[in-house]
């Protein structure tokens, strides 16, 4: 039997409110999904395109994630770390290796390598960053339901003018992540 390979990436480190989201994913070496690469350099519709695929082929594929509450209490690499950790334990298959993308490794049990642009490099990066990504985009959609004066589903949550903007006039949610500066700054004018 080949070896069991996952790919872990995250996304969501840098916006100002919601969950950061990992994905762990180990695809099956006999079922190749031509075509994966960094979600960042897909369109949307491409993005769910492949996620429908990943969830149909894969042989194992979990979400993790971590609160803005734990984003505040642990800062947002510990909180990203934790979210990998949960990702990675969520498969169902439990791998024989782990690649995460970027440059640090979770404190895990796991033959692990950080792969700095890993997710352009192993397919099984790619795919995680593709589960990652649609399952965030669809938190903030959600949320963009609940607060349209935010412009959630523009900005997805990230710094910018638009979401200074509404955090100016609105203020700060229960799910923004209060340890972040301009939050902070809404927070303790």
């Amino acid at each position: 039997m080949p070896e069991l390979i996952a790919g872990v990436d995250e996304v969501g480190r840098g916006p100002l409110v919601g969950d950061v989201v990992t994905a762990a994913v180990i695809l099956d070496p006999s079922c190749s999904i031509e075509g994966l690469t960094d979600s960042k350099k897909l369109s949307a519709k491409k993005r769910e395109h492949y996620a429908a695929l990943i969830r149909e082929h894969a042989l194992a594929w979990s979400i993790g994630r971590a609160t803005p509450q734990e984003i505040d209490t642990l800062n947002i690499l510990h909180a990203t770390m934790l979210a990998m950790h949960r990702a990675v334990a969520g498969l169902a298959i439990k791998p024989d290796f782990v690649y995460v993308d970027g440059n640090r490794l979770p404190d895990w049990p796991y033959a692990a390598e950080a792969v700095v642009k890993g997710d352009s490099l192993h397919p099984q990066i790619s795919a995680a960053s593709i589960l990652a990504k649609v399952e965030r985009d669809n938190d903030m959609l959600l949320l963009d339901k609940a607060y349209p004066q935010y412009g959630f589903a523009g900005h997805k949550g990230y710094p910018t003018k638009a979401h200074f903007e509404a955090l100016a006039e609105h203020g700060a949610l229960s799910c923004h992540r209060k340890s972040f500066r301009p939050v902070q700054a809404v927070l303790n004018p």
